[in-house]
């Protein structure tokens, strides 16, 4: 009996990390697999509570799309948010920690200045993952 491939796909709203995602169903809607959507929220440390709640809801809205999309396509699909912490290391703990067989991130987020070539995450992720690690542009 084959083992179920888990796909960690990092989820911050941009178009690269839907294609991202898009990928991943793609890849492995015909599979025996669950992709986990991980969004992790960076607080600013002077944020309101009213910002703070904000930046939750945009979190849960992008997860309600992203399960949308994945049920769409028949493709099993879980949800995580984690709150703080700096992202690029966040998401490589949790792979490692979650045994993950494969991370699939897009290669900038919604930040143009914070990632002008490669973006910033993801090329932390790719150093530092001892997973594969699959770039989608």
């Amino acid at each position: 009996m084959q083992k179920q491939t888990k796909i960690l796909v990092p989820l911050d709203g941009s178009k690269n990390s839907l294609r991202a995602l898009d990928t991943a169903i793609l890849l492995f809607k015909n599979q025996d697999a669950i992709i986990t959507g991980f969004h992790v929220i960076r607080f600013p440390v002077m944020f309101s509570k009213e910002i703070r709640k904000q930046y939750v809801t945009n979190a849960q809205n992008i997860m309600k799309v992203a399960l949308k999309h994945a049920k769409q396509h028949g493709i099993r699909f879980v949800d995580k948010i984690q709150y703080d912490g700096y992202i690029g290391s966040t998401i490589v703990k949790f792979a490692q920690d979650h045994k993950f067989n494969l991370i699939i991130i897009g290669s900038r987020g919604p930040d143009p200045i914070a990632e002008m070539f490669l973006g910033s995450v993801a090329n932390y992720v790719i150093n530092k993952a001892k997973m594969p690690v699959l770039l989608v542009k």
